[in-house]
Order: C-alpha cells, then structure tokens, then sequence
C-alpha cells in the first residue's frame, strides 16, 4: 500500500496538544503537511496556542483545531474526513488521577471506535497509533535486550495478568490496554484492507516541552525537573531504575516516517529508546550527567547515595534500543546530552524551575 506524502491530503493527529503530540504537529509541518490537530476543548489556550503559534513560524504545513474526546463515538469523524492518515497519539494514562479502569478504557476499549471514524473517512492510508514499551516488556534476565518480537504478556503469571486485575493495577491496566489495542487494529486494519496499521512504542520520553502543560505531575520529564530542585526521584522503590532515555522530538518524527515509509507496513511495531547505551542511565549516572552539563544548578536529586556511590544495586533493565527505527524508517536520533540541554533549557524558558 501506497505511503503518504504531503500532496495525499491533511494528517490527523489525536492528542495533538500533549508532550508528543505536539511534537508530531510539529514535524509534520515541518515537512509541509497541513494537519488536524484534535484536542478535547479548541478553546482552552494554555493547551492550543503554542500548536497555533506554528503557523506564525513560516514551518512549510499548517494547522487547524478540531474537537474530539476519546470516549465520545463519532466525534473524530470530521477531522478523519478526507486525511491521508491518522496518527492516534491520544490516550489516557494516569496523569490525572485516572483509575485504572479509565487507563484501561481509553487506551484500548475506545480505540476501536477511532477506527470506525478511520474507516468510515475512506480516504486514509496509513493509521499509526501510539503504543507503548510496556507493550513489550515482560519479566527478564538482567541485561536482557528487548525487541519488537517481544509482547508485555510473555512470562507472567496468569493468575495476575489477568482481566480480574485491570481495575486495581495501574500498570496492568495500561500494559494490557496498549498491547491489546495494537492487535486489534492490525487485525481490523488486515479485515478492511484499506488501510495499514502500525505503531509507535516510546519508553522513557525526555526532551523539550513546549508549553507549560507539558508538565505533566510523574511524566518522565517532570520527574526531570523535580531532580534539577534537588529532590529525589520518587517513581521507584529508593530512586532505583534504568532510564532508557528517547528524545520526544524522535518521537514525533518515527510516527511520520513510519506513515512514509515505504519498508512498514500493517503490524509493523518499531521501538523509540535509546539510540545506544549512552542514551541508558542509572538514576545516579543521570544525576551526574545533569551535573556536568548545568554545573551552576547548585542542588541535582536523584537516588540515594553513600559516599558517592549508589547505597542499593539497581536492577540492570529494560535494555532496549530503537535500532529497527534507525534501520527501516531512517531515523537520525538525537544524542542523550542533546536531549538533556533541550530539556533542561525548556524548563528554563517556561520559567517552570521555581520552587
């Protein structure tokens, strides 16, 4: 099946106001398309002015609002009408103190009705839908380098991943809902046949935000800026964990060149990670690389230390790299210092450092 170019017609984006979605707008215009963003409420500024400043920034594209919520049947029907593709980059994560069973519903049960909205337009080519690394990761050896062949559900415990738990677990809920909603729109995608499904899998996203509601409590980025006031990191047990950092600007982008693409096709999933292992940070190396690059930051949290060093071991995983991304989409990542100064630097300009 034929991929999309500028001259195929507009490219809708679903959450186009949010962190990546407003990335993806953004490239996109870059490159000449004219896009729909598709947003809950057109008229609420502090979430739609920064994507409409773009068309003040001589970009090449141009963007237009239009009003669409998840959980209502029907209402992307006017956006999706006469789009050459749709990227569903919306969806509902637990940011804003969603219950699992809302996590669950609108990253997999609502889903479904965006495709009828796909179908029902007849004219686009290309769905690329925002999944997920816990699509993908599962219970591993130490090191374990995971792939696209790999699936959330391997190696569990069905008496835990389980439909009885989607509703008290959070992280079930979001796992299940994303690699649930992958097969399901590659199989109805399969049915139709006239379209192709494909899917964008981002682990930790860091990079600069555009606006001040890019702030979004526990994100990885917020979780970012909290470090820089010189607080600890607080989203696992002591400050412990790998970051396998991705760059939201390669975001973005990976879902506009996997709609080009000419190598993807239905069910093609690709991975955004790190590059290589410089992008794959212990909490206490990210610390110190913070450290050396804003060296007038007085006070960088991060994990607890002894001495210098780490108090505990932090558990070697998810090793995980966008290789298939470089490889079939052309994918130039940026490097973990970029990504980093950009961020840094963002939080900064917004003035959001204060404590």
């Amino acid at each position: 099946m034929a991929a999309i170019s500028p001259a195929d017609g507009p490219v809708a984006v679903t959450g186009a106001s949010g962190y990546i979605g407003s990335w993806a707008v953004h490239d996109l215009m870059e490159q000449g398309y004219e896009v729909r963003a598709c947003v809950r409420d057109p008229s609420n500024t502090e979430k739609v002015d920064h994507l409409l400043a773009m068309n003040d920034r001589d970009l090449g594209g141009h963007v237009e609002l239009h009003a669409g919520d998840l959980f209502d049947r029907g209402s992307y029907d006017d956006a999706f009408k006469g789009s050459c593709a749709v990227m569903h980059i919306g969806a509902t994560v637990g940011y804003n103190q969603e219950t699992p069973q809302q996590v669950y519903d609108g990253c997999f049960t609502e889903v479904e009705h965006l495709i009828e909205s796909t179908k029902k337009a007849g004219t686009v080519k290309r769905f690329v839908f925002t999944s997920s690394f816990a699509a993908v990761g599962h219970p591993s050896p130490e090191g374990y380098v995971f792939t696209e062949k790999d699936w959330c559900d391997d190696n569990r415990d069905p008496d835990r991943w389980s439909d009885e738990h989607i509703a008290e677990n959070r992280d079930i809920a979001y796992a299940m809902a994303k690699a649930r909603a992958e097969k399901m729109i590659y199989a109805m995608a399969q049915e139709d046949g006239g379209f192709e499904a494909m899917a964008i899998l981002p682990l930790h996203v860091i990079g600069p935000l555009m606006c001040a509601n890019h702030d979004q409590g526990w994100s990885w980025q917020n979780c970012i800026k909290y470090m820089l006031l010189g607080k600890p990191y607080r989203k696992s047990k002591g400050g412990r964990m790998l970051w396998n950092n991705v760059d939201v600007r390669d975001v973005g982008k990976a879902h506009r060149l996997c709609a080009e693409s000419a190598v993807a096709n239905n069910a093609s999933r690709y991975i955004l990670s790190a590059s290589d292992r410089t992008g794959e940070l212990f909490t206490w190396e990210l610390q110190a690389k913070l450290k050396s690059l804003f060296p007038a930051i007085e006070d960088i949290g991060g994990e607890h230390m002894e001495e210098g060093k780490p108090k505990e071991k932090t558990y070697d995983s998810p090793r995980s790299y966008c290789t298939l991304a470089q490889e079939e989409l052309g994918l130039t990542p940026y490097s973990i210092d970029e990504t980093l100064r950009a961020t840094v630097d963002s939080y900064i300009e917004l003035g959001l450092l204060a404590q």
